[in-house]
């Protein structure tokens, strides 16, 4: 089991695999059981966002234990958790924001 940061700018927490891009974190998911996941929203111009990843997520049924969401677009973080917290089975934890700092 592994947890995916999803981002093409920030640094990636440690224990995290990176994931730059939205085909990326949707292959991560596809391929791996994922237990902690943290979206970004917007990643780059021109380039598939946080949502897709989500709907990915929707329509497939792969989902991860929990989910985070650390982009500072505040529409996009809306968009996501408004998606997955329509769809998502009882046992997903969804957070309404960024991981808690490590101590």
């Amino acid at each position: 089991m592994i947890n995916v940061y999803l981002d093409d700018y920030r640094p990636c927490p440690k224990g995290f695999v990176l994931a730059k891009t939205a085909e990326e974190c949707i292959l991560l998911l596809e391929h791996e059981e994922v237990d902690l996941l943290s979206l970004d929203f917007e990643l780059g111009w021109g380039q598939q966002n946080g949502l897709a990843v989500v709907q990915y997520i929707v329509d497939s049924g792969r989902y991860p234990r929990a989910c985070y969401f650390h982009t500072s677009s505040v529409s996009g973080r809306m968009q996501m958790v408004h998606l997955l917290t329509r769809h998502a089975p009882q046992h997903v934890r969804i957070h309404n924001g960024p991981m808690p700092e490590e101590g």
